[in-house]
């Protein structure tokens, strides 16, 4: 007799073909869904983000129980939850007999060894499946890393296209080259043309997540409303072809603009459906090259998109499961000043960072260079603790999971790892900003002027950070140029740096 099976599904996991639902039987199994305060709470999530999760799983719920599936739903008001996976597990292995728990392995280190603890507490046997729905499986990242001296992002994506096929013409990559990141770096103008991602009106089922998350949860960062998230497979596919047809053809161009008032630009926003399940990645990449190939869109635009799927995604979950879980006390460059209170409330006057977490406040999004160059930066410049900095991170945007977030934040934004993710810190001055954005026009201190009470902070910071930090970073070779120009500065520029970086550090605190 084959076994009867207790099928945990968990928030991300939203996707009819995951692989805990594959080996199993509509009339004989049982999937188990549950909202639990742990999860919630952990890091105080944005509430737009929980309410995302929370009506997401209870449509994907619903449409499970439509296909035939027995579900065990257990919301999380109910009296009796015990606000934890395992003790609602526990209780549902009360009231139902099985013979053994099968999910699909988790996003987060820490979820992964709470299920393996469950072999022994429940006296059942556990299968942790893997996730299919990403490309590289956890042992095949580790075979690619193995061998290899630095573990850099371009290689890994080269044999991901080669995997896939996707913009490859026979073992050549489309157009002759690997990448085209040096064609996609356009600032806006204001007077384009901004499409809008499609925006999803809240039907019973969001409208009840919404009242409960603004009773449960008024005291965390965020606004609730308005709530335009797709929750539904259907709808985040009305979003992807909207995005395809509108915004895709000029999104390589301008994917590292900023502007001031314009939330999107040409991004897509996908990337919540993508991480939780409502998207299949490697689809939407085949749809990109089609759009490609079809003459639609130009191939910077399709290629500057397919890598941060195919690419960036997957080299981060790859680095995450190998690295982990000490990678996340990394720290080379032993920062440990705190987080500003202005990244909750946004009140302050560097005007970049005010847009970016009064965008991040109102829409729980931002795209990959406002977190990168604008947050990301400056935390890096001013040395913010790196725990902090991710778990600001993982709080504030819906598409945070710490499998996703934690290596971009400690390893690409705040180079906490010394270099295993980027092969040089991401700093900058005041002048990147404003050669991508038009934020330092209307902003109170003069990004032209470098040292003062009136100069962009950024410019001190950029030149306080390398000089305070170069016994770890002198040595990198793409460095070089950098601490030339420092060293060649008299001792009274250099002093002005460290004056006025230290000033402003001071009233930071």
């Amino acid at each position: 007799m084959t076994d009867k099976r207790l099928i945990l599904i968990l928030g991300d996991q939203l996707s009819p073909d995951i692989s805990s639902l594959a080996e199993a039987q509509h009339d004989r199994d049982v999937v188990l869904m549950v909202e639990v305060a742990e999860e919630t709470t952990y890091v105080r999530h944005h509430r737009k983000k929980i309410a995302f999760i929370l009506s997401a799983m209870r449509h994907f719920a619903a449409d499970l129980t439509a296909s035939g599936w027995h579900v065990d739903y257990v919301k999380l008001d109910d009296d009796a939850n015990t606000g934890s996976f395992t003790g609602e597990v526990e209780r549902a292995l009360k009231r139902h007999e099985v013979d053994r728990i099968s999910v699909t392995e988790p996003g987060e280190w820490r979820v992964r060894e709470m299920l393996e603890s469950w072999r022994d507490r429940f006296d059942l046997p556990v299968d942790i499946l893997n996730d299919d729905r990403f490309l590289c499986t956890r042992d095949a990242f580790a075979d690619w890393a193995s061998d290899r001296k630095q573990l850099r992002m371009e290689y890994f994506y080269r044999d991901m296209r080669r995997q896939t096929g996707l913009l490859m013409d026979g073992d050549k990559p489309a157009g002759g080259k690997w990448n085209y990141d040096k064609d996609n770096r356009k600032p806006a103008e204001s007077d384009l043309f901004m499409p809008r991602p499609r925006q999803a009106r809240p039907d019973a089922i969001t409208q009840d997540v919404l009242d409960l998350v603004g009773d449960r949860f008024g005291d965390h960062f965020g606004d609730l409303e308005p709530f335009w998230f797709a929750v539904t497979r259907e709808k985040a596919e009305q979003a992807r072809d909207r995005f395809l047809a509108e915004a895709l053809p000029r999104f390589g161009d301008y994917q590292d603009a900023m502007l001031t008032g314009e939330d999107f630009l040409y991004h897509s926003v996908l990337s919540p459906y993508i991480n939780a399940g409502l998207l299949d990645p490697l689809d939407l990449c085949r749809r990109v090259e089609a759009a490609w190939r079809s003459g639609d869109v130009p191939l910077n635009a399709a290629e500057g998109f397919i890598r941060q799927i195919i690419g960036w995604r997957e080299y981060v979950r790859g680095i995450y499961w190998l690295k982990m879980p000490d990678y996340a006390k990394a720290n080379v460059l032993d920062a440990r000043r705190d987080l500003p209170e202005f990244y909750w409330t946004g009140d302050t006057d560097m005007a970049c960072l005010h847009a970016v977490i009064d965008q991040t406040r109102r829409q729980a999004y931002a795209h990959h260079i406002q977190r990168l160059m604008v947050t990301g930066t400056f935390a890096l410049l001013a040395g913010i603790e790196p725990r902090q900095v991710h778990e600001w991170y993982l709080a504030v945007y819906a598409d945070a999971y710490e499998w996703v977030e934690l290596p971009n934040t400690l390893g690409m934004s705040q180079f906490a790892d010394g270099g295993l993710l980027g092969s040089k810190p991401y700093a900058a001055s005041g002048n990147y900003i404003n050669r991508m954005s038009d934020h330092c026009d209307g902003c109170r201190f003069d990004v032209n002027q470098k040292t003062g009470e009136e100069a962009c902070p950024f410019n001190a910071l950029y030149w306080d950070f390398m000089d305070r930090n170069q016994d770890t970073l002198r040595g990198n070779p793409r460095l070089g140029p950098v601490y030339r120009t420092w060293d060649r500065m008299s001792d009274e520029k250099q002093r002005d740096h460290r004056e006025s970086a230290d000033r402003f550090l001071k009233h930071l605190a």
